[in-house]
C-alpha cells in the first residue's frame, strides 16, 4: 500500500462518525394547503350556526309549555286552575279566534283532536263546568291529563 493517507477504518464507530448529518426537513405547515378546506369549514361553521339558531328559536317558541307545566305544578288536580291554565296555553298555540270561543264537548274535542285524546272521557271532562264553578274538588288524574296535553298537543296550522 503506498498511501497511507487513505487509511481503513478499524470499527464500526469510525464508520459512524465518517456520516454526513442529513438536514432537517422543513416543519410541516398545520393549515390547509388548498381552497377546499377552506371552503368547507365555513360550510360546517354555517351548519353550526343554523342549527344553534333553530334550537334557539324551538327553545323560545316553547317558553309558552315551559310556563304552564310550572302552573298546573301549582296548580294540582284542581279543576278551576287546570281549566284557566290550558285555555291559556291553547291561546298562547293557536289564534285566538280558533280557541276563544269554544266551550263545552267542542272545548273537549278540540283538546282531543291536538292532544292525546283523553279529555273527552275520564278527569278531563271536569274543566268543562269548572271555570263556572269556584270552590271545585280536586279530580284525580286531571292534573296529568293537562301535563300530557301541554307537553304533547300539536299546532298544525296556525291560521
Amino acid at each position: 500500500m503506498n498511501g497511507e493517507d487513505n487509511q481503513a477504518p478499524d470499527t464500526l464507530i469510525d464508520l459512524l462518525n465518517q456520516l454526513a448529518e442529513p438536514e432537517r426537513p422543513a416543519p410541516v405547515s398545520m393549515l390547509p394547503q388548498t381552497a377546499g378546506w377552506l371552503v368547507l369549514a365555513i360550510l360546517i361553521l354555517v351548519l353550526i350556526a343554523y342549527l344553534v339558531f333553530r334550537i334557539w328559536r324551538r327553545w323560545r317558541a316553547a317558553a309558552y309549555r315551559r310556563a304552564a307545566l310550572d302552573e298546573l305544578v301549582q296548580a294540582g288536580d284542581d279543576p278551576v286552575a287546570v281549566a284557566d291554565v290550558l285555555r291559556r296555553t291553547a291561546l298562547a298555540a293557536w289564534p285566538r279566534s280558533k280557541v276563544a270561543g269554544l266551550t263545552g264537548g267542542d272545548w273537549l274535542a278540540f283538546l282531543d283532536a291536538t292532544g292525546d285524546g283523553r279529555f273527552s272521557y275520564g278527569p278531563g271532562r271536569a274543566i268543562v263546568h269548572a271555570p263556572y264553578g269556584r270552590g271545585a274538588r280536586p279530580v284525580p288524574g286531571l292534573g296529568e291529563a293537562a301535563k300530557r296535553w301541554v307537553r304533547g298537543h300539536k299546532v298544525e296550522d296556525a291560521t
